[in-house]
């Protein structure tokens, strides 16, 4: 995808998200708050910088203040997905893969892949949740994620890359609704003001394969490999 292609997408999520909030058509998740949510897999993933953290989290904190029930990510959990692995589901455990495997096939493919940068700027969303748009200088990424997917398919290792959908952004949930928000004409004009927002750059040089929750909760994260770009 190059930078305009991921406007334009970005742009058609915003576009479709809007229509339905105009309409009060909030998608909220039920299992944000239950304690018998047992959904589990397996991703790589890297962590924005401390400074784009601030950013981000600065930038929320009139949301937080406006609607203090939904659902805001931590910044110890603000990720990009770089690859689900292991798309979460309920009974899968860590025990059941051998993860040295997946370690050492991450590593072999990695080997020749190079620091990239990503620039974070504005918001999008779905009708569940609030995503920070990220976009990338080169095509380095979806490059690494050909490699992946090229590498797992080949190989005999549990995997469910692109089931869901495959992904080709650089962006990253920020926020979910756990509940209609109380006031959506001022939340939507909080979200709108956000579009402009400048959250920063930062050099990617570190990539981590965790084990983790639908959320990516750190209480939740085990740590399987980390990864020098």
């Amino acid at each position: 995808m190059t930078t305009q292609d991921l406007q334009q997408h970005y742009q058609a999520l915003w576009l479709q998200s809007l229509s339905r909030f105009e309409q009060h058509q909030f998608e909220t998740d039920p299992l944000l708050t239950a304690k018998n949510d047992s959904r589990y897999g397996v991703t790589l993933l890297a962590r924005p910088s401390e400074q784009v953290k601030q950013h981000i989290q600065h930038s929320l904190a009139e949301l937080m203040l406006l609607e203090p029930a939904q659902y805001y990510y931590p910044a110890t959990d603000l990720h990009l997905t770089v690859l689900s692995l292991i798309s979460c589901y309920s009974g899968f455990d860590l025990s059941q893969i051998d993860t040295a495997a997946y370690v050492e096939l991450v590593q072999q493919v990695i080997k020749n892949t190079g620091p990239f940068r990503l620039h974070f700027h504005g918001i999008t969303a779905s009708p569940s949740c609030v995503l920070v748009q990220g976009f990338f200088e080169d095509q380095q990424l979806n490059q690494l994620r050909a490699k992946l997917r090229s590498a797992f398919g080949q190989s005999t290792l549990q995997h469910s890359i692109d089931q869901r959908y495959a992904i080709q952004t650089a962006h990253m949930t920020v926020s979910r609704f756990s509940q209609q928000p109380a006031n959506p004409e001022l939340f939507l004009q909080k979200i709108k003001a956000l579009a402009s927002v400048n959250f920063g750059t930062c050099l990617i040089d570190e990539l981590e394969l965790v084990g983790n929750d639908w959320y990516q909760r750190q209480q939740n994260t085990v740590l399987l490999g980390k990864f020098s770009l």
